[in-house]
């Protein structure tokens, strides 16, 4: 499990520095996995890009980011996990594999870009890999920003989607192609 990340623990200069995308970014993705198993948004939540850096990051830029983060955000994060356990473990049991994720699809997303007062980065597209009855599968999380140096998801499902429903990413058989183009 993970512990809420302190923000005072990390300087405001390392917001800048490219995060890693090693161990630190598998065992994240681990636990995602472990709560989309679970259909746990208690623990899913620990994992999602922390509401007082969505506000910081938003005010002044949009009307009312609190509410945003609320009705928005952790709505379609709420329906995707639902959607997301649907499809990944009504086949059997299903075994983490790792992450498929392209370094190199990693934007700085600078002030001032995309209605956000914060610089971030930002990796659209990143997989989770696993395996149910000896078949490899993935699907996409639809876009991950670092906030201080750790990796949060911010969108599971597709962003912007048609309907206000928990819409899988991309489920593909195999580790699926990771990346894609750049978005907020």
């Amino acid at each position: 499990m993970f512990a809420p990340t302190s923000f005072a623990l990390v300087p405001r200069a390392a917001q800048s520095v490219k995060p890693p995308f090693g161990i630190s970014l598998n065992s994240r993705m681990s636990a995602l996995f472990h709560a989309l198993a679970l259909n746990s948004l208690p623990l899913a939540e620990r994992l999602f890009f922390p509401e007082s850096a969505y506000v910081a990051m938003k005010t002044g830029r949009i009307p009312a980011p609190a509410s945003d983060y609320a009705s928005r955000l952790i709505a379609f994060y709420r329906l995707d996990l639902g959607a997301y356990h649907a499809v990944m473990f009504t086949r059997g049991t299903a075994t983490f594999i790792g992450v498929n994720v392209n370094a190199t699809d990693a934007n700085w997303i600078a002030p001032g870009v995309c209605e956000n007062s914060i610089g971030y980065w930002h990796v659209p597209d990143v997989r989770l890999v696993y395996r149910v009855k000896g078949i490899e599968r993935s699907v996409a999380v639809a876009s991950l920003i670092s906030w201080r140096g750790v990796w949060y998801v911010v969108h599971l499902g597709p962003n912007p989607r048609p309907q206000n429903v928990g819409t899988v990413d991309a489920p593909a058989l195999g580790r699926g192609v990771a990346g894609g183009p750049w978005s907020c």
